[in-house]
């Protein structure tokens, strides 16, 4: 390089960069626009966990504690803890936080609601976390049952909203049938439901869907610059996992594509391996075939390539596996739920001696209705193991909530 060059490098490198420009503002950075107007004066708890964060990756545990005139009381930990510090499925315990020292109340396990006792002397429970869009993802319950606990001993609630990443278009589904209400399927909406977390909230209060039809004072601190078309990439958000199989943003994707599936444990989707929910395996699969046979069903928007792998944890560990590595292309045109009927009506096709809901425990056939919401979903399909059975359950379904959701829209 010569010594010119090098004079121009030094030079730009003394330009300080512009800042950056996010397309979307959260509601954490909206409320903090506001100098936290809305939390001045209150005596506040916060339900969050590590996705709470603004665009520079700072908590908003932080950043509330730290807020002049804002006073934090204390803290809320749904699934996984307020810092992400339990594991999936793991009892959240009662303790402290270590950077700021206040009390965490767990909402995982025993207890999955505020109590009486951890309510007294608050104003307002604010909720602040990045959901996956799926109905099965126990985030949005832990919000609905806070809200229900707010509502039943008068305190205001608020959400500070963020996006959809499956965007605020897709619904995909059949709706919870009362008996089948479970952490995973808490609400009447279908699995994948198209709301954030702001407008599902306005839904479940004034549609009456919380117990009992209690209606809380509820707040909904809106996004700047969401539309509902948009992927999460286009928001110009950092993406934080919130669970450990969720470590990229295109992952939620393929979480609706195969975890229902995966609750049976008898088909290896990726949990254990480096691609969770990306794949269809099994010890008597051929990889091969089953790849040029799935390819071979044209599905919009979805590739396929053989695979074996070995899973580290999950279904077959230590298992040499095959199957299909999948690759979701075009997610606008994909019809994500119906994936993995789609692939288990192939299964079927091919290795008929291997019915994986026959082979599977009660347990885990239980698993697999209550995430669906509904026994009739496994029962329609394994008349003839045939997806379009499903097909019109779920579209009517998603039709009917299309319109009663859209009055609660915010973008």
């Amino acid at each position: 390089m010569t010594r010119s060059a090098v004079v121009a490098s030094l030079l730009l490198l003394a330009v300080p960069c512009p800042a950056q420009v996010v397309p979307v503002k959260t509601g954490i950075e909206v409320l903090r626009a506001s100098d936290f107007e809305l939390l001045k004066g209150k005596r506040v708890g916060l339900i969050t966990n590590p996705t709470g964060v603004d665009y520079q990756l700072r908590s908003t545990v932080d950043i509330l504690h730290e807020a002049e005139g804002v006073e934090i009381v204390c803290l809320f930990g749904p699934e996984h803890g307020v810092r992400g510090e339990y594991a999936a499925g793991e009892s959240v315990g009662s303790t402290h936080d270590a950077r700021t020292g206040l009390p965490v109340h767990s909402l995982y396990g025993r207890q999955r609601a505020p109590s009486a006792e951890q309510l007294e002397g608050l104003d307002l429970l604010v909720y602040d976390i990045q959901d996956n869009g799926c109905r099965s993802y126990t985030y949005i319950s832990t919000m609905g049952l806070a809200m229900e606990a707010a509502a039943a001993h008068g305190i205001g609630f608020v959400v500070l909203d963020r996006p959809n990443p499956l965007g605020g278009m897709r619904v995909e589904g059949s709706l919870v049938e009362s008996e089948w209400t479970s952490f995973v399927s808490q609400f009447p909406i279908p699995y994948v439901y198209g709301l954030t977390p702001g407008e599902l909230a306005r839904l479940l209060n004034e549609e009456g869907m919380l117990a009992d039809g209690l209606r809380c004072d509820l707040t909904v601190v809106p996004m700047e610059g969401w539309k509902r078309e948009m992927t999460f990439e286009d928001t110009g958000l950092p993406w934080v996992p919130p669970s450990p199989h969720l470590p990229e943003s295109r992952t939620v994707l393929y979480y609706v594509a195969t975890g229902v599936m995966g609750e049976l444990q008898m088909i290896n989707h990726g949990i254990g391996y480096t691609i969770p929910f990306q794949t269809f395996a099994a010890p008597w699969i051929d990889g091969v075939e089953f790849s040029e046979r799935a390819t071979a069903l044209e599905l919009p928007g979805i590739l396929f390539r053989p695979i074996t792998y070995r899973a580290f944890y999950g279904a077959w560990k230590d298992e040499t596996l095959h199957g299909v590595h999948i690759y979701i292309r075009d997610p606008a045109s994909v019809d994500l739920l119906g994936i993995q009927f789609q692939l288990l009506e192939l299964h079927h096709e091919l290795y008929p001696e291997r019915d994986v809901f026959e082979e599977a425990d009660k347990a885990r056939l239980r698993m697999f209705d209550r995430v669906m919401g509904s026994a009739a979903v496994r029962e329609r399909f394994c008349e003839r193991y045939r997806y379009e059975d499903l097909t019109e359950f779920f579209a009517e379904a998603a039709r009917a909530f299309s319109e009663r959701s859209a009055p609660y829209w915010l973008y």
